[in-house]
């Protein structure tokens, strides 16, 4: 069965290794701009089927996560991960070091079905720790701090297919060489528990003690919280990036937003990031997540809302900057929620694959709902969006709260148990 107290804590071998391989899969979604400047420089293409092979790269990022993601909640964890990434090693390699389009185009595709795997592996190991809250905060903290580096740095070397290309498969090589360290599930089977009949006496070895359990009743209660966190998380996700991938465009019409203004806000976006992984590495768990989440998910849509009616240059990057920094702090406690979930990592595996769906396809998303709505109508309905959407990430919270004080009160009993029967012994 599934056992929740199985968790390992925070090390620097294991988390290094999870949050590197966790960087090597997402990498690409944070490069996406620069990759296309890349095919084009390199290859000759134009914008248009740049992006086409961009968006290409990142649905086979997500549609393998989600593939993947079962295995990856069991023992294949580590063996999915370094099959991953050595794909996505040669795949990136290629594209970086043979001048052939359609070498380039095929290792790209290649490059971007490991970077699933990679994904999927990583955000499985994040439910092996103890108190998801933190780790998602470091996760966090971790993504954002190496991604701001790369982003700066890759432009000062260049952005020919060597440069964009090599950095992709310079980081699935170092995420190759952590995988020995990723933590493994603490479970085999994750859908063991679910073929315990309910109400079936289970005896624990450790400890003599009989107990009637409903085990079937628990996970489907578990599978039917997980399910809607995906959907809801994908929902919220595209509305999210839907913002990001026109904000450039709205604040320039809109609020007369320079490139040095746009430059500021996507950098203070960053920052904002970075202070919101230290606050909830701080705050971990003490707040719950339920009220959290709701609380950052109506402030997010109020700021969305807000965006889309600011009138000067200065007003747009504050409201986006403050905007960016809840958007960050909600993200990591969806990821706490799905970890908290599972501990092998049943609902954390598919979350963040399930994000670049909707990541790959925004910039369509945040045009077409411009299109039909103008720019305040557009950020009226994200906005609404959000509220909505705080419903059913507080009720999912709340079962991954509980299913964690259910599992740490179990476990205080047994030993308990196991203590007197030492001392009887």
């Amino acid at each position: 069965m599934n056992d929740l107290t199985a968790r390992v804590p925070l090390r620097f071998p294991t988390a290094a290794a999870t949050f590197a391989i966790g960087i090597a899969g997402y990498l690409g979604v944070n490069l996406s701009p620069y990759m296309i400047t890349a095919l084009q420089t390199g290859f000759g293409t134009d914008v248009l089927t740049a992006s086409w092979i961009v968006t290409a790269t990142l649905l086979a990022t997500a549609v393998t996560g989600l593939a993947t993601a079962p295995l990856c909640a069991g023992a294949h964890r580590r063996t999915v991960a370094r099959i991953g990434l050595a794909a996505g090693l040669l795949g990136f390699a290629a594209a970086a070091l043979v001048p052939s389009a359609g070498i380039a185009i095929s290792g790209l595709l290649v490059g971007g079905v490991g970077a699933g795997c990679a994904v999927a592996a990583a955000g499985a190991a994040l439910a092996a720790f103890r108190n998801p809250d933190r780790v998602a905060g470091f996760n966090g903290l971790a993504n954002r701090a190496v991604i701001t580096i790369v982003l700066a740095v890759i432009p000062l070397i260049g952005l020919a297919p060597l440069d964009v290309f090599g950095a992709l498969a310079l980081f699935c090589l170092i995420g190759l060489v952590a995988v020995g360290w990723l933590p493994v599930a603490p479970v085999i089977d994750p859908q063991a528990a679910a073929a315990v009949p309910e109400a079936m006496p289970v005896t624990i070895p450790a400890t003599g003690v009989v107990r009637s359990v409903r085990a079937r009743s628990a996970s489907r209660t578990v599978t039917m919280a997980g399910f809607a966190l995906l959907v809801t998380f994908a929902l919220w996700a595209a509305s999210e990036d839907s913002l990001w991938a026109m904000a450039g465009v709205m604040g320039g019409e809109q609020a007369g937003l320079t490139p040095e203004g746009l430059g500021l806000a996507l950098s203070g976006a960053t920052a904002g990031g970075l202070v919101g992984s230290v606050l909830l590495m701080v705050v971990g768990n003490r707040l719950g997540r339920a009220v959290p989440l709701v609380v950052l998910l109506v402030a997010g849509g109020a700021l969305k809302i807000a965006l889309g009616f600011a009138g000067d240059q200065t007003a747009f990057i504050t409201l986006f900057i403050v905007w960016n920094t809840i958007y960050a702090i909600a993200f990591m406690y969806f990821v706490s929620t799905s970890a908290a979930l599972d501990a092998d990592g049943r609902w954390s595996g598919p979350l963040l694959a399930v994000y670049l769906v909707g990541s790959a396809l925004t910039p369509v998303i945040g045009a077409a709902l411009v299109e039909a709505f103008g720019y305040q109508g557009f950020t009226v309905v994200l906005g609404v969006a959000s509220f909505v959407l705080a419903i059913p990430a507080a009720i999912v919270a709340a079962v991954s709260t509980r299913v964690e004080r259910d599992a740490a009160a179990e476990a205080a009993v047994e030993t308990a148990a196991a203590e007197t029967e030492e001392l009887h012994a």
